[in-house]
């Protein structure tokens, strides 16, 4: 049986100037264009989706073949207004369907051909960014002297993907994305007129969620409401995979407070609720802008840094994440690195009886832990002097300033050692060995977090190159080479040693690497520091039974893998 039901944002699609939301000024543009009899040959539309680009085409065509239009409103009593939905001068061409030159062809022959009954043939094309470049270039000379009788509108999601050719030969309007309030007041309009019961709060996720688009807005509104009698702010969370505004400023607040145990136990109830990690981390950099911002005129530059710091790398894990490893992992190691957790008082850390298993502190002797104490009290009397020869997101190891020399002095010889025997046959399958033993590694294995991201860019058959995008896991690969290959000898049964460098390190040294070659220098084999023995005795007190070297970071990693790490 025939149904003459329709869904929201075809039943609530505007069908006059007066009800397309959001684009007063583009409206008022058009409207007076037709009213001053002043109608251009080509227009093309711009904007996001669902913001009324194809719908306003339709009202211009049917307003410009109105009989009887007024003031730039169409009368809706003459033949053209009555049947301008099966109209046959107004022609609706899905260029995303029709990309090929043949269909444009075929629309230039029946441009030829005079308008039916209405004074002008309209050719909509939407997503014209979809035609190929014989296509635009077959609609060219059409589109700049069409006859007299023709309008062309092109409507597009992608202004920069249409040839500059095309653009000069239309008059452009943009379309931007609907604001929030004039969204809501749609939406409020919509569920009165539908009886659909929705609290204020549910309607302004949905706006948040539709990003500016009537129709994603309207499309949430109806799938909700076709299954749930009332409307909250939880159903939609929950539907959606979204996230409340009052967990995301809490997340905020642990954050800018060091407070690493209500961060972690806010991170429990997010995973639990199957959040999409891009709403949440859309979500988090608009709460960490405006928080940025308001510190920033406030003179706290140094969290104003710490959440800029936060916003680029959350941005940037939208582009790089692995779907292999569970996101939110990745973004709480992001925030945990921020934090100066070496600050945080005992309580904060220790809530309970099982994290306090997980503490560094717990297996040490009094007199240890009285020698790490002491460490973390002079680092922090020296924090001033600190931040200027480091980024405050790198969160330094309780090592001795031996150690750290030590390890740089071993990172150079490596590299230069690797240079020395370097072998571009050997590559591929040394990174295939290095792929085989990330994905062997378990993830409760506290050093699979500082390998997982690591990719080999250097081999030779003594020594290989790693490079991260993140500084501090860098950071921790080093100070655990000999943890880690250990490890890869007992998982791929070879002998190889490591050194990690950042992506920009990395370029410097390759840069350098070619250059000497084209010198003809010669490479020769070094031989490696060796670390004093009261240094060594010192490290191997502040490792794990694994044989991980802690800092207050690395110990947030390892409870956090063993804790929460799921696989997806």
């Amino acid at each position: 049986m025939a149904t003459d039901y329709k869904v929201l944002y075809r039943k609530y699609r505007p069908s006059s100037f007066d009800e397309v939301i959001g684009q007063k000024y583009t409206i008022s543009m058009l409207k007076n264009a037709i009213v001053n009899d002043k109608i251009s040959h080509a227009y093309i539309f711009t904007g996001p989706r669902g913001t009324g680009k194809t719908s306003t085409a339709k009202i211009f065509a049917k307003t410009i073949n109105c009989e009887n239009s007024k003031d730039g409103i169409p009368c809706g009593e003459c033949n053209s207004c009555l049947n301008v939905e099966n109209n046959a001068d107004i022609i609706e061409i899905d260029a995303a369907s029709n990309t090929g030159v043949d269909e444009i062809r075929e629309l230039i022959n029946n441009v030829k051909i005079a308008p039916s009954f209405s004074k002008y043939k309209v050719y909509i094309i939407d997503e014209v960014h979809m035609l190929t470049q014989n296509a635009f270039n077959a609609l060219l000379l059409t589109l700049e002297e069409p006859p007299s009788h023709i309008v062309f509108i092109l409507a597009t999601t992608n202004i920069e993907s249409v040839p500059i050719t095309i653009l000069s030969r239309c008059q452009r309007y943009d379309f931007k994305k609907i604001a929030g309030e004039d969204l809501f007041a749609h939406l409020k309009k919509v569920c009165e007129t539908e009886k659909i019961e929705i609290t204020d709060d549910a309607i302004q996720e949905i706006v948040y969620l539709c990003e500016g688009g009537c129709r994603d807005a309207l499309s949430i509104l109806n799938q909700l409401s076709t299954s749930n009698p009332f409307i909250d702010l939880d159903v939609v969370l929950t539907n959606y995979g979204s996230v409340s505004m009052v967990q995301i400023q809490e997340i905020v607040h642990a954050l800018l407070d060091n407070d690493y145990a209500r961060l972690q136990s806010i991170f429990d109830k997010i995973e639990k609720s199957s959040v999409d990690y891009k709403v949440f981390i859309k979500k988090m950099v608009d709460q960490l802008f405006t928080e940025a911002i308001h510190l920033k005129t406030l003179g706290k530059d140094s969290l104003y840094g710490q959440i800029k710091t936060v916003i680029f790398e959350l941005n940037d894990l939208i582009n790089k994440v692995n779907l292999n490893i569970d996101p939110f992992l990745l973004i709480f190691m992001i925030l945990v690195q921020s934090m100066k957790l070496e600050g945080v008082s005992k309580e904060k850390t220790i809530e309970s009886t099982e994290i306090e298993k997980e503490q560094i502190f717990v297996e040490k002797s009094s007199e240890e832990k009285t020698k790490v104490e002491k460490t973390i009290s002079t680092r922090e009397e020296n924090k001033e002097e600190t931040k200027k020869n480091q980024k405050e997101k790198e969160v330094p190891p309780i090592v001795s300033s031996a150690y750290e020399n030590y390890l740089l002095e071993l990172k150079k010889i490596r590299i230069h050692n690797c240079f020395s025997e370097a072998d571009k046959n050997l590559l591929k399958t040394k990174k295939e060995n290095w792929s085989t033993f990330v994905a062997a590694l378990p993830l409760s294995e506290t050093i699979k977090s500082m390998v997982m991201d690591a990719e080999v860019v250097m081999a030779s058959p003594r020594i290989q190159i790693i490079t991260n995008s993140q500084v501090s896991m860098v950071e921790l690969f080093n100070h655990n080479l000999q943890s880690i290959e250990d490890k890869y000898k007992k998982v791929s049964d070879e002998e190889v040693h490591f050194v990690a460098l950042t992506l920009e390190e990395w370029e410097y040294y390759k840069k350098d690497y070619i250059k000497k070659l084209k010198e003809h220098y010669v490479y020769e084999w070094l031989e490696e520091p060796i670390l004093p023995v009261e240094e060594k005795e010192s490290i191997c007190s502040n490792k794990t039974e694994e044989g991980v070297l802690h800092s207050d970071y690395t110990d947030v990693l390892t409870i956090f893998n063993e804790d929460h790490v799921q696989v997806q």
